[in-house]
């Protein structure tokens, strides 16, 4: 692919992306906008995007316009509240015929419907064309870090972990239910593992600490790690020319099934084992691709290309194995629920102060524009795209039925307070506290954003060696 055709793919990619912000935006606000219509209410202006309008056009009263900040939009619907300071608007008008509380009410709680019936469409769609399940199902361990709370807990490869902090397991990770996603989401100074050890009749219970890896100010906080990786088979993807397992006869779609006589649970225990021989010769059991089973006996040896590297056997493994991406096709309603199920679970554990995650750890509009463009170029990745939308549509929907003033959620708790009290509540009060609010949130937001642009600088990088090379 010439650099031309380079450039012109990541930037239809980043258009795609951006539509795909518009389109969401878009029918939030539509809801709003066609509830305030049937309602009887006066409109201003119907915006996608914040500040002053890089484009903007009158229709039948209304002033519809694209702003120059790409993040949110809004319907500027004055008798709903005083929101002149914040979307602009004519502060000398004269007053406006008073809605109902229920008026308000509906034309709040339309937003966040119209957002949920996104979430069902493309949910509909994912039911039809299907998804990646992205799913690790393994649940024994392959993999204990050396010096890590996992391994100083006890664990050992080969170890099946039935639960973790007393909740059962799913899987190792990919859904909330997984054992990565139980870690990270757990509560408390300690996390509770049952496994089930080969030989031992009764499953045991191993207490572990945790790490977080540590960030500088600019980046977010780490996630709660303990030093685990599933089991997988350790299936051959690939020989280098001239290295050991070359001359030793191993080929692509062998499988490395014993290490020394003992089982081997994954690619990542060969490599610590190997690293812990030292060079010496060690005897591998493979299962060839057509099933003959033999044993080889291999010394590991450093590559002449790149200097410095440590010795190895000389194989690329394969990895797609391990993943389940089989496609799905879950109903609509499951995948709402699903999705209202993760947004709970993430907004309990940032108010729990005994979890690690923050508020640093959320994405905003720039941190979900890289993911989505990353995930569109991914196999598969326009369906991963669709299933991503209903996430993304019920959380709008939940995060704007919050209870709080410039929310969707705010406007219909302050209804119902002037149901129960009769009256409105004054108009600059309100005003007031709408600003603090607005300010309140858009300092969130922007701190969010901090974290998505800089929380990749002085992060490792995975290096590529290079081309390694055994023999010349």
């Amino acid at each position: 692919m010439t650099t031309l055709q380079t450039a012109l793919q990541v930037l239809l990619l980043i258009f795609v992306v951006v539509m795909l912000f518009n389109i969401i935006i878009f029918v939030h606000e539509l809801g709003h906008f066609l509830a305030g219509k049937w309602r009887g209410l006066q409109i201003d202006r119907f915006q996608i995007w914040f500040g002053k309008p890089i484009w903007k056009k009158e229709y039948k009263g209304v002033q519809y316009g694209l702003g120059w900040i790409p993040a949110g939009g809004f319907v500027a619907l004055p008798q709903m509240a005083p929101m002149e300071a914040i979307e602009g608007g004519d502060k000398d008008r004269k007053p406006l015929p008073p809605i109902t509380p229920l008026d308000k009410i509906i034309v709040a709680f339309a937003g966040p419907l119209f957002s949920i019936l996104l979430a069902l469409t493309a949910g509909l769609i994912v039911w039809g064309v299907g998804k990646p399940k992205d799913f690790v199902p393994s649940t024994v361990v392959g993999y204990v870090e050396k010096g890590m709370p996992a391994e100083k807990a006890g664990m050992q490869p080969g170890d099946v972990i039935l639960a973790v902090n007393g909740e059962q397991v799913n899987g190792f990770a990919g859904t909330l239910e997984s054992i990565t996603e139980r870690i990270v989401l757990s509560s408390g100074d300690r996390i509770e593992f049952t496994v089930k050890r080969p030989g031992v009749e009764e499953p045991l219970k191993l207490i572990s600490e945790f790490e977080i890896p540590e960030s500088k100010w600019f980046q977010r906080t780490g996630m709660r790690q303990v030093g685990l990786a599933p089991a997988g088979k350790a299936l051959i993807d690939g020989v280098l020319k001239g290295s050991p397992a070359d001359k030793a006869g191993l080929r692509k779609s062998d499988v490395i099934v014993t290490v020394d006589g003992n089982e081997l649970f994954s690619n990542i225990q060969l490599a610590q084992y190997l690293k812990a021989k030292d060079n010496k010769t060690v005897s591998f059991g493979i299962k060839k691709a057509g099933g003959e089973e033999v044993v080889v006996e291999i010394t590991p040896q450093s590559p002449l290309k790149p200097k410095g590297r440590d010795p190895m056997i000389g194989v690329i493994w394969d990895q797609t194995g391990d993943v389940d991406v089989r496609i799905v096709h879950p109903n609509p309603i499951a995948q709402v629920g699903d999705s209202l199920k993760m947004m709970w679970v993430t907004i309990s554990k940032v108010a729990d102060p005994k979890s690690s995650i923050g508020v640093d750890q959320l994405s905003g509009p720039v941190g979900i524009g890289k993911m989505l463009y990353q995930l569109l170029l991914t196999e598969n990745g326009w369906r991963r795209i669709l299933a991503f939308m209903v996430l993304f549509n019920v959380n709008l929907a939940v995060l704007n039925m919050l209870p709080f003033p410039v929310l969707d959620g705010g406007h219909i708790t302050l209804a119902i307070l002037e149901k129960l009290a009769g009256r409105p509540v004054q108009a600059k009060a309100l005003e007031i506290m709408q600003t603090v609010c607005a300010l309140a949130l858009m300092s969130l937001m922007l701190y969010i954003t901090s974290k998505d642009l800089f929380d990749p600088l002085g992060r490792e990088k995975n290096s590529d060696p290079g081309e390694i090379i055994f023999a010349e």
